[in-house]
């Protein structure tokens, strides 16, 4: 190879598109319009519940990565029955194990970032200030170079924490929100006082979680809502016994509760006393009580992409981006449909308005799905943990890299993942994830003219034709589209054939090259007369030209496969 000659960069293996699991369960809230004596008894109760789940939650970490048979959870259990009951027990020891498992995940996780940014750092201080080699790129002066190996010292240091905290089996945790604990140092910027600071915090450990149980009168013993009137009564721990106001030391609430989401669902579950578990929770700063219902939900049998294929159904492809939803609804032979759609998506203030934000544009893609007779929507399966990890060192650097991160980090790829599968689900649509590799250069390239071209009255961005690319590969079908298919000719752009062609195998070395309108064709695989060189199906020899009569259109009828040209 010449020297300073470009190396071709090797493209990436495609992995499969699949669909997208339904949710596992249901959740449901209604409000709780508490008196002020209901609500210091739910406080009280609250308050003696979490501090016992509080000493459960400090014995489980003590004991470490253990094997469940070695975790003691039946001991913990009757020493918390002697102050709660058995069913409150359960619950507590349940949540204990649960918040450990997953404050040990959450370490592996950090541990990777971790190594994984240290591991750019040293690539990149094993290269000279200003210089390359093998594709890695050294720091741009000797200040910067300073600076990261401090950081790589810094990160370092955090690494061996984490390892040593894994070995131990003993994870930080922190019972009502860590960021809650770094807001009380910082009162004046999070605009709190200490007494409204100090209600959020009393708020969140509070421990009010009744598991369900199969069985049970209406799904649950401890936390019991009559369906017939909404009524809801509380199993009180023995020594609150003295405050209950119905039988077998029950506390009733005085309001009622009706459940309008999904009701017809809970009135199953419930009138056939099957496991519902309730969860009350207290909002500070709006001053509400509301009641959680949650169960689990059958996994349905979802179809493959490769069975969507078979019968030939539409999807809506998704390209998630910074401020915005680009979509386009996507046909079985892989064409574009009517005009690309763009929503917007406001994610900023509050975490309730960034949240409700996004259902609505979610809701408008379902409605727009619907609209156009689409079986499912298909999206890229982003994830951007290693590009989070690493990109103080992988995505440039001064103003323009930060803005670049700033973006990365608030695209909502999970939440809008969670949310799209569940919404869809109930709305009857299947959601599709493909990888994203590519989706972005190659729409741009091979269907924003031709879909600027079918669209008239819509300015159509690279975003659009990346949604184009998300469907076609949803379906199966390669991005490029068939060279000379899509010409600037008024007869095949009526006929609006696309390059939809399915790939067929051929031996090395066969590939005939590109061809374009007006190339002479010598084969006969697409065209037997020659004296028409754009005609893509066979014609009759009977028919021929003559001077001042119009020749038939050579396109396809309905009822025809624009893949293969033969009847459906």
């Amino acid at each position: 190879m010449a020297r300073g000659a470009r190396r071709r960069r090797e493209l990436r293996s495609l992995a499969v598109p699949f669909t997208v699991a339904a949710p596992a369960g249901a959740r449901i809230r209604d409000r709780l319009r508490l008196s002020s004596v209901d609500a210091a008894i739910l406080t009280l109760l609250g308050e003696h519940l979490g501090h016992h789940a509080r000493v459960d939650l400090a014995e489980r970490v003590r004991l470490g990565r253990v094997a469940v048979k070695d975790n003691r959870r039946a001991e913990r259990k009757r020493a918390l029955t002697k102050v709660s009951s058995s069913r409150w027990a359960g619950a507590i020891t349940r949540a204990s194990e649960d918040q450990f498992q997953l404050s040990l995940r959450c370490l592996f996780d950090e541990r990777a970032s971790l190594r994984r940014a240290i591991a750019k750092i040293r690539k990149r201080l094993a290269v000279p200030c200003g210089g390359c080699v093998g594709g890695v790129r050294g720091y741009r002066d000797r200040a910067e170079r300073a600076q990261k190996q401090h950081r790589l010292e810094v990160l370092t240091a955090r690494l061996a924490g984490v390892e040593a905290r894994i070995e131990a089996g003993h994870p930080a945790i922190v019972v009502g929100s860590r960021r809650l604990v770094k807001t009380r140092h910082n009162l004046a910027a999070a605009q709190l006082t200490e007494a409204e600071w100090r209600e959020r915090w009393d708020a969140a450990r509070l421990f009010l979680t009744a598991d369900g149980e199969s069985g049970a009168p209406y799904g649950n013993y401890t936390i019991s809502v009559d369906p017939a009137d909404g009524t809801v009564t509380i199993v009180l721990p023995e020594p609150l016994r003295h405050l209950a106001n119905a039988p077998r030391g029950r506390y009733r609430l005085a309001c009622t509760v009706t459940f309008h989401n999904r009701r017809d669902e809970w009135l199953d579950r419930v009138t056939a006393n099957r496991a519902v578990r309730y969860d009350i929770v207290c909002d500070p700063e709006r001053g509400r009580w509301y009641l959680d219902a949650s169960w689990a939900t059958k996994k349905p049998v979802l179809p493959t992409p490769a069975e969507l294929v078979v019968t030939g159904v539409r999807l809506l492809g998704v390209d998630l981006n910074a401020g915005h939803l680009a979509a386009c609804v996507v046909d079985a032979h892989g064409n574009p449909v009517g005009e690309p759609v763009t929503v917007p998506t406001e994610l900023t203030g509050p975490a309730s308005q960034r949240d409700g934000r996004l259902r609505a544009a979610i809701t408008e893609l379902i409605q727009l799905a619907k609209a156009n007779g689409c079986t499912g929507l298909a999206i890229e399966n982003l994830g951007f943990d290693d590009a989070r990890a690493t990109g103080r060192e992988t995505m440039g650097r001064g103003k323009r890299g930060k803005t670049f991160r700033r973006t990365v980090a608030g695209l909502p790829t999970a939440r809008f993942r969670e949310r799209l599968r569940g919404m869809a689900h109930h709305a009857g649509l299947i959601v599709v994830a493909v990888d994203p590799a590519y989706t972005s250069r190659w729409g741009s390239q091979h269907w924003k003219a031709p879909l600027q071209q079918q669209c008239k009255t819509t300015v159509v961005t690279g975003h659009h034709a990346a949604s184009v690319a998300i469907g076609r590969r949803a379906l199966g079908h390669g991005i490029r589209r068939r060279p000379g298919v899509t010409a600037h000719d008024q007869r095949i752009v009526v006929r609006g054939a696309t390059g939809q062609a399915v790939p067929r195998p051929r031996g090395r070395g066969t590939a005939s090259p590109p061809r374009t309108p007006g190339t002479p064709h010598r084969g006969g695989k697409t065209c037997r007369d020659r004296s028409d060189q754009l005609v893509l199906f066979p014609v009759s020899k009977t028919v021929r030209e003559t001077p001042g009569t119009r020749r038939p259109a050579s396109g396809p009828v309905h009822g025809e496969l624009a893949d293969t040209g033969q009847l459906a």
